[in-house]
Formats: structure tokens, C-alpha cells, sequence
């Protein structure tokens, strides 16, 4: 008897065993799925944008520009709003507002070496840029 409770024991493992590969290969395929799914959407959703990302920016540019200003009515000595709105202005291209608040930080900051060397690379940039 007892070796038909070790046949028994043995088919049942057998089973075991093949339920659990058949749910791992199961598994595997619904992930590689899904994943090949969400790649796909998003080379889709890449591709489907609209061409306006340069007004985008430029809206969130001047929107970032605006909270700096804020911040700066509030507080006009605020060192990372100076920075921050300085760097939005170079960006929309107002080099003279971007001069002007890093002449600010280098009176505020008259130690800072990096924005001495920040001012005097705009100053030049627009000296080239009038000419």
C-alpha cells in the first residue's frame, strides 16, 4: 500500500508542477503584453503631439517669469528668484531684463565669482547681438 501512496504522491507533484509552469508562462506572456502595449501607446503618443511645443515653452516660460516677479514684489532681495528670473529672460530672449537682475545678484552677492562671470558672458552676448 504503501507504494501506491508514493504513486500517488508523485503524480500529485507531477501536477503541482505543471499548474505552476503553465501560470508562470501564463504570467510571462501577459507582462511581455502589456509592456509591448505601453511601449507602442507611447511611440504613438510621441509621434501624435501637436508641433506647438516651442509656444508651449515659451507660455511657461513667461509664466515661471511672472511667478519670480511675484515672488520679488515680495520679497525684492530673493536670491533664487533673481536667479531663476534671470535664467527665464535669457530665455525669452530679454537679455536687458536678465542684465539687470544679475547686476542685482553681483551687488547682493559681491563674493559670488559665478555671477560676475555669468553677467559679463550676457553683456558680451549682447554686445555681439546689437552689432
Amino acid at each position: 500500500m504503501s507504494n501506491s501512496g508514493d504513486d500517488y504522491i508523485i503524480s500529485r507533484q507531477k501536477k503541482i508542477e505543471q499548474k505552476k509552469r503553465i501560470l508562470t508562462i501564463v504570467g510571462l506572456v501577459s507582462f511581455v503584453g502589456s509592456t509591448v502595449f505601453g511601449v507602442i501607446t507611447g511611440v504613438q503618443q510621441t509621434h501624435q503631439q501637436p508641433p506647438t511645443k516651442n509656444v508651449s515653452l515659451e507660455s511657461s516660460l513667461q509664466q515661471q517669469a511672472r511667478g519670480y516677479e511675484l515672488v520679488l514684489e515680495r520679497e525684492p532681495n530673493n536670491q533664487v528668484a533673481l536667479e531663476k528670473l534671470a535664467i527665464a529672460r535669457l530665455h525669452l530672449k530679454d537679455t536687458k531684463g536678465a542684465i539687470a537682475l544679475m547686476e542685482k545678484l553681483v551687488q547682493l552677492h559681491p563674493d559670488r565669482q559665478d555671477y560676475k562671470v555669468v553677467l559679463e558672458d550676457v553683456k558680451k552676448q549682447q554686445i555681439k547681438s546689437d552689432r
